[in-house]
């Protein structure tokens, strides 16, 4: 009971954590509203009276303009605040600072200037919530930029007014002109000087177009997320490697150990790969490691992305361990099956393999065999496989994937078992390499690719050869992969999210043939296998899906994506 006890405390805890912070963020938009709208309203002539005797009308115009900035940067620190930036925390307690001050000199605005102390409290006592990290270089860059940005600005606005004082209404010295551009820069009133030539206006705007363009980019490298700039390091990979091998038991083991991969590890037996794009982090798979341990993985994961300002999602997840991602607060929808082909039954025998036996009679008689060779290949067998793929990648109007696929790389092919269909002058027309799941006895494939004006029929004789020499191995059995978003979404009881899913595969089905993918992998009766897309939250879903689009493209965006869903 006291265990219970304690769990429920810790949860309410970061409810009202999360809600602080997200009620700060909204405040902090509103707050940003106000300024604006504050800043074009007059003064109550009550007031405007008692400070005018004060303070200098300059100033008060000045102030109004500092107001209207203020606010415009808190509207674009808002978001950052709800993704829980420090940078972001730092800059909002000082321009709110700067707030109060303005809404007190321009027309001794207490409303304002309270709700705005109010907000400064809140975040104060809020501080230890925003804990999330901009990126180191992007930060040094942009407090680089921030500098130069100032001191460009005081050269440039000086050596103007210095040398153009014909343009405005008096002469300018080198020291007026310096501090007539800090008045400038700062924002704090405006310039006293009328400009008496229209090239002296167009000087004037021009230092505001400098100020607000390299303030703009300086607050953008500030506030940005944490970038993967290195690859994994040889020691990552090796651990990588031992975890995967020692507790690997999916299709997607051996692509977790591809180069475009980063690793989370937990400790030394159990590890993420993932790969980012952005404010995006994409999970291949579940994490590999002992089954007790998934659970702490996936939470230490999940800090380690709010402290990174990533967004993370799992992508082909399998169901054993969805409850364990909704106790994490992420949510699931299944995003495709995947087929595994069951050796121990599999046969050509019977009515219902009529066409599968018809193929490889046809492909016989016409002199085609299919031969399965084990590593290392040879030099000139790789060279003629890597121009089938070449011309492979021609017809499909893309390049190479990437994330849960491999790609044509020599030492990848080289290594492993390959099976290549021959025509009867002993010319290689087709290929497919075999991969292992480790700790699974079962196999699967990985690139597929024929040459061009192949048989009809090419491929399918590749396929039901491979699942004879798999079954003759002894593999239990063979996954012939994910065919995506077919069949999702398509019962009353599915939730909104996976019929929005069929709705969008109904459509692009007009273009790319995800059904006829899925219906040649349903000629070799498969059980078929729902994979799971896990992610945090419908609002997320925009992002995380150009992430997996990206993840996998390498940057070529869609059409790239849906040329791997056409087996021609």
């Amino acid at each position: 009971m006291e265990t219970i006890s304690v769990s429920k405390k810790v949860k309410n805890q970061i409810h009202w954590e999360v809600f602080g912070v997200r009620l700060s963020a909204l405040f902090t938009s509103l707050m940003g509203i106000i300024n604006l709208t504050s800043a074009v309203q007059p003064a109550l002539p009550n007031r405007f009276t008692i400070i005018e005797k004060f303070i200098p009308l300059e100033v008060l115009q000045g102030s109004r303009m500092t107001s209207a900035l203020a606010g415009f940067a808190l509207l674009l620190l808002a978001g950052s605040l709800w993704r829980r930036k420090r940078t972001a925390w730092f800059l909002t307690i000082l321009l709110l600072v700067v707030s109060i001050f303005t809404h007190l000199v321009k027309g001794l605005d207490f409303e304002e200037a309270s709700a705005t102390l109010g907000l400064l409290i809140l975040l104060l006592l809020l501080r230890h919530s925003f804990h999330a990290s901009s990126d180191n270089p992007s930060l040094r860059q942009g407090l680089f930029v921030l500098v130069c940005a100032f001191a460009f600005t005081l050269v440039y606005g000086a050596t103007g007014f210095f040398l153009l004082d014909r343009h405005f209404s008096i002469q300018f010295s080198l020291l007026d002109a310096l501090r007539q551009t800090i008045v400038m820069f700062t924002s704090f009133y405006s310039p006293s000087p009328e400009p008496i030539t229209s090239f002296g206006k167009y000087f004037i705007d021009s230092i505001y177009v400098i100020g607000v363009g390299t303030l703009g980019f300086a607050l953008f490298m500030l506030l940005r997320p944490v970038l993967v700039r290195q690859p994994a390091t040889m020691e990552e990979r090796a651990l990588a490697k031992k975890i995967v091998m020692q507790y690997g038991r999916t299709s997607l083991a051996r692509a977790t150990l591809f180069d475009d991969k980063s690793y989370f590890f937990r400790s030394e037996d159990t590890v993420i790969a993932y790969a980012t794009h952005k404010r995006g982090v994409m999970v291949l798979g579940d994490p590999i490691g002992p089954p007790e341990h998934i659970a702490e993985t996936i939470a230490a994961f999940q800090k380690f992305c709010a402290h990174n300002d990533w967004t993370p999602a799992f992508a082909s997840t399998l169901p054993d361990y969805l409850n364990l991602y909704k106790e994490s607060g992420f949510d699931a929808v299944c995003i495709g099956y995947e087929a595994i082909v069951s050796l121990g039954t599999f046969t050509l025998e019977g009515s219902h393999n009529k066409g599968l036996r018809n193929t490889v009679s046809k492909m016989e008689r016409l002199g085609y065999r299919a031969e399965v060779l084990q590593p290392p290949l040879e030099d000139n067998l790789l060279q003629v496989l890597r121009e089938i793929s070449n011309a492979w990648l021609t017809d499909q109007h893309g390049g190479e994937m990437r994330f849960s696929d491999g790609w044509f790389e020599d030492n990848y092919i080289r290594n492993g078992p390959v099976i290549v269909v021959y025509s009867q002058d002993g010319i290689p027309l087709a290929f497919a390499n075999l991969v292992p799941e480790y700790q699974k006895n079962e196999i699967t494939i990985d690139l597929m690719r024929h040459g061009r004006n192949s048989e009809h029929g090419t491929m399918e004789f590749l396929f039901i050869k491979m699942l004879q020499w798999a079954k003759e191995k002894g593999y239990d059995s063979f996954s012939l992969g994910l065919s995506a978003i077919v069949g999702v979404g398509e019962n009353p009881e599915d939730p909104r999210v996976e019929k929005l899913l069929h709705n969008i595969s109904e459509y692009i089905s007009r273009f790319y043939n995800f059904k006829g993918l899925h219906n040649f992998k349903e000629k070799f009766h498969p059980n078929w296998e729902p994979r799971y897309l896990v992610y945090q939250g419908t609002a997320s879903l925009p992002l995380v899906l150009n992430t997996l689009i990206q993840v996998h493209s390498g940057g070529n965006y869609l059409m790239k994506f849906l040329s791997k869903q056409k087996l021609n």
